[in-house]
């Protein structure tokens, strides 16, 4: 793959935070919070979802085992806020849309269900608004699939809330890595009848989206699909500082 086209070359997996939840019927659940920085031909970087504020966590919370925010996970990389160029939103949860407001520079792209949706004040969707309803943000609304640039497709997987979007990312050595995000968050939900996870609003959308990204792997061949909060997965996976290529 050459410097002269805009496909991805590496991906790097920003592992955020970490905890581990007690669960009353087997061993505890591990959890993670992520976000993800592709890296392209030419040097553009295209930055997936942004984590979650401070302002964003209850005061009565635990804190994680291990945290750091997007801003200083990029910094590990020595990238910048201004080196963004484009900020792919899966959704406009509190734990994915915290940081926009840190990334004047970059245009932000979202299906136009879920921006519509947020902007007429879903509840959920509110808690960040004031880091994702910035003025200074610039906003590219989209409709359905699409390739926002060669190697890396967007995917529309509504369910866990309208307009959610998952990312299909092509590399050059480990060939398609599927970023299932919040429309499957756990490993063991990756099947046609699976179940609601907390927070899924409609679960025939949910099993739709599985279904179509159960697809997708199977089409791309795919080597890879992340799981959005899997810290099981999670402590197999390459992290940065290192990267899939």
């Amino acid at each position: 793959m050459t410097k002269d086209n805009l496909a991805p070359e590496k991906l790097y997996l920003l592992q955020l935070a970490a905890k581990s939840i007690p669960s009353a019927d087997g061993p505890a659940m591990e959890m993670v919070l992520g976000c993800y920085l592709i890296v392209t031909g030419k040097g553009r970087r295209v930055l997936v979802d942004t984590g979650m504020s401070p302002d964003a966590r209850p005061p009565e919370a635990p804190p994680p085992t291990q945290e750091k925010t997007v801003l200083e996970l990029l910094a590990d990389l020595g990238v910048k806020p201004e080196d963004i160029d484009t900020v792919v939103c899966s959704h406009f949860d509190v734990d994915h849309a915290g940081f926009h407001d840190a990334f004047p520079h970059a245009e932000f792209v979202v299906q136009r269900e879920h921006y519509e949706l947020a902007l007429g004040g879903h509840p959920r969707l509110a808690k960040a608004r004031i880091h994702w309803d910035h003025p200074g943000l610039r906003y590219r609304l989209l409709d359905g699939d699409t390739e926002l640039l060669p190697g890396l497709t967007l995917l529309e997987t509504s369910g866990h809330v309208a307009g959610h979007q998952s990312v299909l990312v092509r590399l050059p050595k480990a060939g398609s890595v599927l970023l299932a995000i919040d429309a499957v968050m756990m490993s063991r939900l990756f099947t046609p009848d699976r179940p609601a996870w907390p927070h899924d609003e409609n679960l025939d959308q949910l099993r739709a989206s599985t279904v179509k990204l159960l697809d997708t792997a199977e089409r791309s061949k795919a080597s890879l699909v992340v799981f959005g909060h899997d810290g099981r997965q999670w402590q197999t996976l390459r992290k940065a500082p290192d990267y899939y290529d």
